[in-house]
């Protein structure tokens, strides 16, 4: 297995997605390559004393680089010698079964949109970020930030697409779909909610996912769901309140431990409870956000990702590309779509 990764997209590339690849590769096995410009690849490695590429780690040479400020509609023609659309094009030539950057969210997207393609029937590929909850797993957020208005249809989509990456990315045999609303009655939320509700429990009742009900943002963290389905904005919106939340809560934790020299000595008691906490919280941990639709697996790592988030997103990008779900879910599209012609006969 191949992964395919922009070693110019970052705020710290490219030294942190470089020593991320090479410790993947030692750690995982991993076969990378690495796209970028090849003498600031080689003068990152240099600096930090490694002379040769490892075993299984290879060079593909891009000179050009996306800002984050290209328009992310030109990027295939103004861009195209650029780390970004060389790997995007690498990964739909075949040469790869997974591509990874950190670079312009937008410019990805649609670069991944454009090359590499959406599964046969899906609307928009949506990203779809699986934060840890409070039963011990983890819950999948889709979308998150790639589609700001959505159709009931695309919501649709969305809970298929999560319920299979749910399944067979992280193991969770009968995936729980609930749709965010502010409310968990069936009467809750804009037209847009009430429509896609309908919908979803459709496809429920059809056996083709397992669709919960409505479910509260504050229920999200506890594990009330596998798979909460919501519009981007909304998912972005409670994404990053949930973030924030962690922090805020990690802070207060720190400064109540450090408050005098009985609270340092509770903290020393419990300091591997402390650390697995902030290590469950920490985004380097999981490695990046999955565009899910797209036919092969990319990989959207945070813009200020070190070397163990590239190193994390390598291994997810192995794990994604291992549970292939394009042929499933298109058949689960065909599914849908037979659903949707039979309800309107």
């Amino acid at each position: 297995m191949r992964i395919i990764l922009d070693a110019m997209g970052g705020d710290l590339a490219p030294e942190a997605p470089v020593l991320g690849a090479i410790q993947a590769a030692k750690d995982f096995g991993a076969q990378i390559t690495l796209v970028g410009r090849g003498e600031a690849i080689l003068e990152a490695m240099r600096k930090n004393g490694i002379d040769n590429l490892p075993d299984g780690v290879q060079i593909a040479n891009a000179d050009d680089v996306v800002d984050m400020h290209d328009d992310p509609s030109s990027i295939i023609h103004k861009r195209k010698g650029s780390s970004m659309v060389v790997g995007l094009k690498m990964l739909a030539d075949g040469q790869g079964d997974a591509f990874i950057s950190a670079g312009s969210t937008g410019a990805l997207l649609t670069g991944a949109t454009l090359l590499v393609k959406r599964v046969k029937g899906i609307r928009r590929a949506a990203m779809g970020p699986a934060m840890p909850n409070k039963a011990g797993g983890k819950t999948v957020i889709l979308d998150c930030g790639a589609n700001a208005e959505c159709t009931p249809e695309f919501l649709l989509q969305f809970g298929l697409v999560g319920a299979l990456y749910a399944k067979k990315a992280l193991g969770v045999e009968n995936p729980r779909i609930g749709l965010l609303n502010i409310g968990t009655e069936d009467s809750k939320g804009t037209p847009l909610q009430k429509e896609a509700y309908s919908l979803l429990k459709e496809a429920s009742d059809q056996g083709l996912i397992n669709f919960v009900g409505n479910v509260e943002a504050r229920a999200v963290p506890m594990g009330a769901v596998d798979v909460v389905v919501c519009d981007g904005f909304a998912g972005n919106v409670l994404l990053k309140s949930i973030e924030g939340t962690a922090m805020f809560m990690g802070s207060l934790v720190s400064r109540m431990f450090k408050k005098n020299i009985i609270s340092k000595l509770a903290a020393a008691l419990v300091m591997k409870d402390i650390k697995a906490f902030k290590k469950m919280m920490d985004y380097r941990e999981i490695g990046g956000t999955p565009f899910l639709g797209i036919r092969k697996p990319v990989i959207k790592a945070h813009g200020s990702s070190d070397a163990l988030a590239f190193r994390n997103a390598v291994h997810q990008a192995m794990e994604a590309a291992k549970s292939d779900i394009s042929a499933e879910l298109e058949q689960g599209l065909q599914m849908l779509s037979r659903m949707k012609e039979t309800a309107n006969d």
